[in-house]
């Protein structure tokens, strides 16, 4: 069953209970300082003892920031309490640039697709491994990485 929560700050959530006792959290829209709050207590209300095996679609999030990846964070912690966990499934470039920029991959699981989150198959490690090439923060012309936060990123695939 899919139940949409919208919300005025621009973040749309759908969720819906895979057979196994997944619940699969689709998020569109942008997950920041205006949505966190709100996106906190859809967590708060999705987990729960009989359902903390959380997966949160990110394959709509437009863009991240850090009020709104903490909020991840903290369903990540609750779902742990609970004896489950919270994984990240198929973040767009922009958002798994966010995700590794601020450390936040070293505190959740992030896979490619659902479907490997489901199935436990861990493939992304911060942005290594991203989809089907290996994506990077490219450097400026003197070869140091680039001086803004997120720095540009591009699939290794394309990179000569």
């Amino acid at each position: 069953m899919t139940s949409p929560r919208a919300y005025d700050a621009g973040l749309i959530l759908t969720s819906r209970t895979e057979r196994r006792g997944y619940v699969i959290a689709a998020l569109s829209g942008e997950l920041d300082l205006a949505s966190a709050p709100a996106l906190r207590e859809q967590l708060l209300d999705l987990l729960r003892p009989a359902a903390s095996r959380l997966i949160i679609d990110l394959s709509a999030v437009r863009s991240a920031d850090g009020s709104g990846l903490a909020v991840l964070v903290g369903g990540g912690r609750r779902a742990r309490l609970l004896g489950g966990f919270l994984r990240l499934a198929a973040p767009s470039m922009a958002v798994a640039g966010v995700l590794s920029a601020t450390g936040i991959n070293q505190h959740l699981d992030i896979f490619p697709t659902v479907k490997a989150a489901i199935a436990g198959r861990r493939v992304l490690t911060g942005l290594t491994g991203f989809a089907t090439g290996v994506a990077k923060i490219t450097t400026g012309v003197d070869g140091r990485p680039a001086d803004n936060l997120l720095g540009r990123i591009r699939l290794a695939a394309t990179t000569p």
